[in-house]
């Protein structure tokens, strides 16, 4: 029983070592990622995408590490990340569309210019228009 447990024991280690490996690797090439590519979009791709990926693996292989109590901790830490890195990297993505950070030739499919175009035509027509022309004519005998 003592040779098996030993066993299990050296391959839970090994699983564990993949794993932060395999994580550091993906953290570094998020890195990587970071520095050479060029423009905004392809940023917050490394930055969101194999980020995340990283920290997963890494979480996991710590996981494996840990004690069954401290585990949910890890976890919620995974989860987490899974949860904010993709709304994180679209308010990015959507503020450095707007302010022009982002080569707009290079989008193959643009939806959100339609829709910013109509919204820019809503905010100069309210703020065009005379706000006493909805109101209509005045009573008479109320002047």
């Amino acid at each position: 029983m003592s040779a098996l447990t030993s066993a299990l024991g050296v391959l839970n280690d090994m699983v564990s070592a993949a794993l932060l490996l395999v994580g550091a690797a993906f953290c570094l090439i998020s890195g990587i990622g970071l520095v050479r590519f060029p423009d905004t979009v392809s940023r917050l791709h490394a930055a969101s995408k194999a980020q995340t990926l990283g920290l997963l693996f890494v979480v996991l292989g710590a996981v494996l590490q840990m004690p069954l109590g401290k585990a949910p901790a890890l976890l919620l830490v995974a989860a987490f990340s899974l949860l904010t890195a993709p709304v994180t990297g679209h308010i990015v993505a959507r503020i450095a569309y707007r302010t022009d950070a982002v080569e707009r030739r290079q989008i193959v499919l643009d939806e959100l210019a339609a829709r910013l175009i109509s919204e820019k035509r809503l905010r100069s027509g309210e703020r065009d228009r005379d706000p006493d022309a909805d109101r209509g004519p005045e009573p008479p005998g109320d002047h």
